[in-house]
């Protein structure tokens, strides 16, 4: 169970939210617990980054805000900052489970108005996966914070780290990770289509597939290693000897010459890293060695 930095008993002391609530919020947050939230979050700032302190204090306010919406069965802390860890950069992930005929788009609109009212917070994007919906909202001082809703009370996924907040912490199955073989496949046809768009002479186009062939190389690093392969996440944690040779395989610049030489690199650390696709590697590899000598 998450202990902020208040006394949860006071998460009970706030009015439950309803239509106009933040017009009758003023009360609650005159106290000394919210106090600051409108001096340090909603005011112009000449700092342009969050601080610990201020991250705690939004945190602590959505979780006095989730206990009191009778739409919401059951909340969790999720992200870097679940079980006490992340650092002065994380940002701020709250996932919740909604009671039955709750709509979704109706809690996803309430939210989005009162975010804004009291953070100034700017919505960003959504992003559905599988029955749950992110909501993404950045602060004035560039703290993001992600919102995700699920219907039903199996709001969490199997094997994910969070602070359970209220409710019951019961685990849905997790969507199942990308495969070696998909991995490795897509590398294939980013390099081949990179290889095209050099000859076409588009070359912001081939340095992107370039980029991304790279990165599903690493992407199959991780998977060997079971680290984490989702943004990056578990490039930092790979071995100096599996990171230094993929620095050939950085686009220094849009010259035709640089593009091949990157190019080639690619092929040979995606090569490199296909242990679990030995089979499939060695049959693609001489013609995928072959991209190296442009046509």
């Amino acid at each position: 169970m998450l202990r902020t930095r208040n006394e949860e008993a006071s998460l009970e002391d706030c009015p439950r939210i309803f239509p106009g609530f933040l017009d009758l919020l003023g009360p609650c947050l005159a106290s000394p617990s919210h106090a600051g939230l409108y001096e340090t979050v909603g005011r112009e700032r000449d700092i342009v980054m969050f601080t610990v302190e201020e991250r705690d204090r939004v945190r602590n306010r959505l979780v006095q805000m989730s206990h009191a919406d009778p739409r919401l069965v059951a909340g969790a802390l999720v992200g870097s900052t679940a079980g006490g860890q992340g650092d002065r950069w994380s940002d701020l992930d709250l996932t919740f489970g909604l009671a039955d005929g709750a709509a979704v788009d109706d809690v996803l609109a309430d939210w989005t108005v009162r975010l804004a009212n009291e953070f100034q917070a700017v919505h960003i994007f959504d992003l559905p996966h599988l029955s749950t919906i992110y909501r993404v909202f950045l602060l004035p001082n560039n703290l993001q914070v992600d919102l995700s809703f699920t219907p039903g009370s199996k709001f969490l996924a199997k094997g994910l780290k969070y602070d359970l907040l209220f409710g019951n912490a019961l685990e849905r199955d997790p969507a199942k990770p990308a495969s070696a073989e998909q991995t490795f496949g897509l590398a294939v046809v980013y390099l081949l289509h990179a290889h095209a768009c050099i000859a076409r002479g588009r070359m912001w186009e081939a340095e992107y597939c370039i980029s991304a062939a790279r990165d599903q190389a690493l992407m199959l690093a991780c998977l060997h290693r079971s680290l984490k392969t989702s943004y990056g996440r578990g490039f930092d944690d790979l071995p100096r000897e599996i990171l230094q040779p993929v620095t050939g395989a950085l686009v220094g610049s849009l010259e035709k010459t640089e593009l091949i030489q990157a190019l080639g690199r690619s092929v040979e650390v995606l090569l490199q890293n296909s242990q679990d696709v030995s089979g499939l590697a060695g049959r693609l590899g001489p013609q995928l060695r072959e991209l190296k000598s442009y046509q």
